[in-house]
């Protein structure tokens, strides 16, 4: 008997975090019945159903690394009828859900998986992952610009500050931060009278960008889902499945 809530989660249909507000929802039914208890157990033999379909069984566990090109959301559907990322993935990879988000003009690294727990944690603040970004700005960053994003920056949701800022080249600062605030990036730079002209996060966690182009994919090593796990404070879990690129954009 496991809680419902990781049932869920081990589905692949969302993190536990977000099956838990299901639950309170009322959207889960267990064998017929609604179940609003966060505390219900259920095994593999009961019939749970979410928002009235049936929960599929637990997928093996699944890691992809995409590079998100600008001019597409990170969703599953938009209803402006925008590219999503779910365009370069291949139709088995669509029952992954982004780990976080990244904006419409935003580029860079962006974790898929089914893995509801390790989703659940690396958005918590408490565990403090480090996002890792190179914005290219005008005018360009000199070092004035540098110590004040270092001293950090008021917004109007409280002080943005750094783990770490650097310059990368003549027209692109590195921003290291540990929250996932709304656009925090595009906020900092442009409270200090800077534009920004291209923004791509290079590296989660202990997962780097590398050399994959954008719009392209790759499954993590297991070495890597390893590396995330014990950044979170989890075991190594299950060995990945090895997944395919997606097709090259057209």
């Amino acid at each position: 008997m496991e809680r419902l809530q990781k049932l869920i989660a081990a589905a692949g249909l969302c993190s536990r975090r977000a099956a838990e507000e299901m639950i309170r929802a009322g959207r889960v039914k267990v064998n017929g019945q609604v179940v609003r208890e966060l505390g219900t157990k259920a095994s593999a033999d009961d019939r749970i159903d979410v928002d009235g379909e049936p929960l599929a069984r637990p997928r093996r566990l699944r890691y992809v690394l995409l590079h998100k090109p600008t001019g597409c959301v990170t969703t599953r559907d938009d209803p402006a009828g925008r590219a999503t990322v779910y365009d370069l993935l291949f139709d088995d990879d669509r029952i992954l859900h982004p780990v976080g988000r990244l904006d419409f003009d935003t580029a860079g690294l962006l974790l898929l998986t089914n893995d509801g727990e390790l989703t659940e944690r690396l958005t918590h603040p408490r565990y403090g992952i480090e996002r890792a970004y190179r914005v290219v700005t005008k005018p360009r960053p000199n070092e004035r610009f540098v110590k004040a994003l270092r001293r950090g920056v008021e917004l109007e949701d409280g002080l943005a500050k750094p783990t770490a800022v650097r310059l990368a080249a003549p027209d692109t600062v590195e921003l290291t931060l540990t929250e996932g605030r709304n656009r925090e990036v595009r906020r900092m730079v442009e409270a200090l009278d800077h534009e920004v002209l291209a923004l791509v996060r290079v590296r989660y966690g202990p997962l780097h960008l590398g050399h994959v182009k954008p719009g392209k994919a790759r499954p993590l090593r297991p070495d890597e889902v390893a590396r995330l796990r014990a950044a979170v404070g989890l075991g190594e879990g299950p060995e990945p499945r090895v997944v395919g690129r997606p097709p090259q954009p057209s």
